[in-house]
Parts: structure tokens; sequence; C-alpha cells
């Protein structure tokens, strides 16, 4: 277990590096495309994701989630699992190009037609990399895994710019979404060495598949709940719209997709090694939903506080409409934080019929959230998903974990000390702002402001909450840890 718990905490350490360099990378990426593009080449784009995104969810049928759970998997069958992966994403290509039509008429839009016949390709992309990642995640090799992010997100950005600055408009960001899934499937097949064998009749993956639809299932169900908005919003208020409300959504969505893709694989793939050790479940679960939080906190109040400065500095003035949506969706990322490792722990668990039945009660919520607030525009669909999200956070937590050997209160308990940091840094954030650098030019004052927020929320969760031996374990035992390197094709040898 020692030699578990070292693996861990190496992969999360290198995958927090190689997430702050994407995140780096997205936003930087992020700045020169919103000066070099206009609202409506975003907005335009954003129609077909937004769509077309929803089938994202079916590219692996869950069928990753499975082979990293699973207590036991043999080649043959993650062989199987490859072709019906593959089947898939030819399939959803294929239905990517016959819905073409469809969203021109809806959107009555014809420039939508082939950027959604082409970011339709992807799937394929996509499809045939998803057991080597879920290999690579099984055998706890997260250095490699993360090397190939950081690699894949340098290709992407390189090319989306490039054609950006050369004026090719939306279809910078239709090829740097391509270029994205094909370096990184290409280097997971590197980085694996791992070839599937041919179907066999004599594999029964019927269960699996069952698990798996389970999962992809209760994936479509929060992706219409997430994403819903950027279709009404389309729809009724046009583009412009869309890409002022889409550009809010991204700059609020990159800190919590960085920490899900830091975190989440590593822990889910942990737990489920642990899945039949209580105690050491307890224990693992509730450092690693620590950390989460700890990580968002800072965060979300920087982007709550500052909201107007991050705008500006980040994607430029002509983008002030975004300042008051952004502000309003900036709470969504300490909710999704507080909600997305109990998801893990019911995944890797087996207790994926839970976290169905908390999908089914959180959507519909959501999607009322949007509809009260759609006839206000953007900023009406902005305030309605958030209050909806702060109305449904704590509930489902209790929801689901009711019952498992993690109790609300321990949870409660890892909240409190990071919460406690958080409200006084931000106290003291605010106050720093309006009386010592109010009048500095929007990026020194952010730039500032912020630092004056994490100092204060670190030295505060370290030493005034006693948290410094927490993490000087985790530095400690990273650093120690020695990955396992060997070539292993049996995926179980893990």
């Amino acid at each position: 277990m020692n030699d578990l718990k070292a693996k861990a905490l190496r992969g999360g350490v290198a995958k927090i590096c190689a997430q702050g360099l994407n995140f780096v990378l997205r936003i930087g990426s992020m700045m020169i495309l919103a000066r070099a593009l206009d609202p409506s080449d975003f907005g335009l784009v954003g129609m077909v994701t937004a769509v077309t995104g929803a089938f994202s969810l079916f590219k692996d049928a869950g069928l990753s989630v499975v082979t990293v759970q699973r207590p036991v998997i043999t080649d043959d069958e993650i062989s199987a699992l490859f072709w019906v992966n593959l089947l898939v994403g030819v399939v959803l290509a294929l239905v990517c190009l016959a819905a073409a039509p469809a969203l021109v008429s809806f959107y009555g839009e014809p420039r939508l037609f082939w950027v959604a016949a082409l970011l339709g390709t992807g799937f394929v992309f996509n499809a045939a990399g998803v057991q080597h990642s879920a290999i690579l995640q099984r055998q706890m090799r997260f250095v490699a895994l993360a090397v190939n992010d950081t690699l894949s997100w340098l290709a992407s950005v390189a090319i989306g710019i490039g054609l950006a600055l050369a004026g090719y408009g939306y279809w910078s960001l239709v090829w740097m979404a391509l270029s994205l899934s094909a370096v990184s499937t290409l280097g997971l097949w590197l980085t694996t060495w791992w070839r599937p064998s041919l179907p066999s009749r004599k594999t029964n993956v019927k269960e699996l598949i069952q698990s798996g639809g389970t999962v992809t299932l209760n994936m479509a169900i929060m992706y219409v709940a997430y994403n819903l908005d950027k279709v009404l919003i389309g729809r009724i208020w046009g583009p412009t719209a869309l890409g002022i409300y889409g550009r809010a959504y991204q700059l609020v969505s990159i800190p919590t997709e960085n920490l899900n893709s830091a975190i989440g694989g590593i822990a889910v793939s942990v737990l489920a090694r642990v899945q039949d050790n209580p105690p050491l479940l307890r224990s693992y679960f509730l450092k690693s939903y620590s950390l989460v939080l700890t990580l968002t906190l800072p965060i979300t109040v920087t982007c709550a506080l500052f909201a107007d400065d991050v705008v500006v500095v980040l994607l430029g003035s002509k983008w002030v409409e975004a300042i008051p949506i952004f502000r309003l969706i900036a709470p969504t990322i300490l909710a999704l934080a507080l909600m997305n490792p109990v998801g893990w722990f019911l995944f890797a668990s087996g207790r994926m019929g839970r976290s169905l039945k908390a999908a089914f009660v959180i959507a519909p919520v959501v999607v009322l959230g949007y509809l009260i607030g759609l006839p206000y525009g953007a900023t009406g669909v902005a305030l309605g998903y958030s209050a909806a999200m702060a109305l449904l956070t704590l509930p489902m937590i209790a929801y689901c974990l009711h019952g498992t050997h993690i109790t609300f209160r321990s949870l409660v308990s890892v909240i409190s000390r990071p919460a406690i940091a958080a409200l006084i840094s931000a106290a003291v954030g605010l106050a720093f702002r309006y009386s010592v650098v109010n009048g500095l030019a929007p990026f020194p004052r952010l730039v500032t402001e912020t630092a004056v927020v994490m100092a204060s929320y670190v030295l505060i969760l370290l030493f005034a909450m006693g948290q410094k031996a927490f993490y000087m374990e985790i530095i400690s035992a990273s650093g120690l840890a020695v990955a396992n390197r060997s070539a292993v094709p049996a995926v179980d040898r893990a």
C-alpha cells in the first residue's frame, strides 16, 4: 500500500505540474485568440460544439472507467472494448455529418455545415486512444499521461494560434480542436505500445458494456445539464451573445477541467485499488478531497473578487460585456470542486447507479435555472446556473455519501479549514485592492491583488490552520516515490 500511495503522490504532483503548464497554455492561447478573432467566431464554433459535444460523451461508451475500475480485466477484454470504442467513434462521426443540415436549419447559419462535418472526425481520433489512456491509468503511469497531455496541448495551441494570426478566423478553432485529439491519441499509442488483438466471439464483454452504459448515461445527462445554456443562448440571442458567454464560461471552466484532469484520473485509479479496504478508501478519498478543495478555493476567490481585471487582462477590452457573466459563474468553480470528487468515489467503488440517480436530480434543476434566466440574456442564464448549483451542492453530496464509509461530518471537517482560510484571504485581498492598488492599470493590479490573496491564503492555511504537516507529507512522499516504468503489456500487472 505504501508503494500505491507513493505512486499516487508522485503521479499527482506530475499531473498537477503538467496541468499547471496546460493552464498557462490555455490562458495564453485564449489571450491571443480573443484578440485575433471576433466574438462571432467563437460563437459560430460554440453553436456546433454545444450540440455535437453531447456526442463526445459516447466516444468511450463509459468503457475507460470500466477498464480502470474493474479489479481484474484481461487483455482480450480490453481488445474487445477497443473495437467497441472505435466502432462508436465512427458512428458518431457519421451522426455528426448527418446532423450538420439540422444545425444549419436550427441556427439559420449555413457555415455550420462544414464546421460540424470536420469536427465529427475528431470522434474517430478520440475513440482510438480511449483504452490506451485507460491502460496507463490502470498501470498508474500518471507521469506518462501528464507528458502526453502537455505535448498535445502545445501542438494544438501552436496550430490554433498560427492559423488565427494567418487570418483563418473560426477555422483556426476547428483545427485546434482536431489537432488536440489527433496528437493526444498518437502519443498514447507510442507511450503504451499496447496493440489490440482482433475481436473474438469467445470474449464476453456484455457485463462490461452494461457498466459502461450506466456511466455514459450519467455523463450524457450531466452534459445536457451543463451545456444546454449555450444552445439556448445561441438560438435566442445569436452568435455574438454566445461568443461572449462562452468565453466567460471557458475562463471559469479551465480551473475545474485542469483539476479534474490532474487529480480525477489518479483518484479513481487509486480508490478503485483500495475499494475493498474501507478504512484506506476513506483515508485516501478525504485526502484527495482536501487537496482539490485547497487548490480550488483561492482560484474561486480571485475570479469572484477581481472578475473585471481577469477579463480585461486575459481577453481584452472588447470583452468587457463578459465581466458580469464571469463573476456570476465564478462560484460554480467551488460547487463543482465540492461535487466532482464525490463522483470519483462513486465510480471507483462501483456505485454508478447512485451517481446516475443524482444526475437525474441535478439536470432538471440546472436547466430550470437556465430557463428562468433566459429572458434576461446571457447574464440571466449565468445567474440561474450559479443559483441552481448553489442550491444543489450540499444536498447532493449528502445523498451520494449516505450509507457509505464517508460521513458528511468528516467531509465538513475537511472543508472547514481551507474555507476559513479562503474567507480571510478574500477579506485581505479586497481591502488591499481598494486601499493600495485601486489606481493601478488592470495588469499590475491583477498580479498584485492575486499575489496578496494567494500568499495570505497559504500562510493562514499552513500555519494558522495547522495544515503544514499534511502538505509536507505530500511533497516528501512524491519526491521519494519511484515510478514503475517496466514494460507491462498484461494490464493487471500494475
